[in-house]
């Protein structure tokens, strides 16, 4: 014993003291790892119950941590006299420890200062969006929505998010400011139809099921703008024309209420089933397989000369 005391102060420089200390440290983990061994064996014959054991296994490591945090400022601090030093440790290994709590805590702190969001409101925060229900200490709670129901539809699930995602992940606030969103629904008519006809009837479509939204949302817009730079230039409905494969792509958008998207978007496919109903030149594309005769088809310019 002496020998590898003797090698490891002329080698490395380690005094002999420091070496006691790294030993008797050694030995003070070592024994605390044994106990809760022990402790956790008897604990897995005597009970059944697969949630107790695990509680057992997370109070008996949380338990042993503290014990051995203090035991090593015991063994390697015993020579300071000065009391300041050791709660200084002591305040550093609790934060350590205990991290993830106390970033809850400042986050629960922010979110009712800076309000972010409150209770009542639609967020998403990481990738999990719905109407918080509960703001706590340590978490806030969503109702769910989306996932695997279509469209903002509740799933029926509360999801509990620790507080301290707020200064980690991407927060969307659908109810800040006002509470309308942009929506867009786009229907799809073949070549062949009279795609113009076809955007007047939507145009007249979003028109009436919005035509009351924009004196509400223009009203919104000015009690907000006196916090954010928010400002929109255009609020009435309109239909955008665009050309996909399969057909002529009309696009209509509109602001809608953050928890009626689903049924404006009910309301107005049905007016737009029953509207195209009235009108044969007017048809709905979809994928399908067609052969092209520009002889008989094509303008008279694209046929073949001969």
């Amino acid at each position: 014993m002496d020998f590898v005391t003797d090698w490891l102060t002329h080698n490395f420089g380690i005094q002999v003291e420091t070496q006691e200390k790294f030993l008797t440290s050694f030995i003070a983990i070592t024994i605390l790892l044994i106990i809760r061994k022990i402790i956790l064996n008897i604990v897995t014959k005597k009970i059944d119950d697969v949630k107790i054991q695990y509680k057992w296994r997370k109070s008996s490591l949380h338990v042993l941590t503290v014990i051995a945090f203090l035991a090593l400022i015991k063994i390697w601090f015993q020579g300071f006299g000065s009391l300041a030093t050791f709660f200084g440790l002591l305040s550093a290994g609790i934060a350590i420890a205990l991290k993830d709590p106390i970033v809850n805590l400042v986050g629960w702190a922010f979110i009712m200062i800076r309000k972010p969001f409150e209770v009542g409101d639609r967020i998403e925060i990481d990738n999990v969006a719905g109407d918080v229900i509960d703001v706590r200490i340590f978490q806030f709670t969503i109702m769910e929505i989306g996932n695997w129901v279509d469209a903002d539809q509740s799933t029926g699930r509360m999801v509990h998010v620790p507080n301290g995602k707020v200064f980690t992940d991407v927060q969307a606030n659908f109810s800040t400011g006002f509470n309308y969103i942009w929506n867009e629904l786009v229907v799809l008519v073949t070549f062949e139809s009279d795609w113009k006809k076809a955007k007047e009837i939507l145009t007249k479509i979003i028109n009436h099921n919005a035509e009351n939204l924009t004196s509400e949302v223009q009203k919104k817009i000015k009690e907000t703008s006196r916090k954010y730079m928010i400002f929109y230039s255009v609020l009435t409905p309109t239909v955008y024309t665009s050309v996909k494969d399969s057909g002529v792509m009309l696009t209509m958008r509109y602001l809608c209420d953050v928890r009626k998207r689903r049924s404006t978007a009910q309301q107005i496919w049905e007016d737009v089933l029953n509207e195209f109903a009235k009108h044969d030149d007017i048809s709905f594309a979809y994928p399908t397989t067609r052969y092209y005769n520009n002889l008989t088809e094509g303008k008279p310019r694209t046929k073949p000369r001969g």
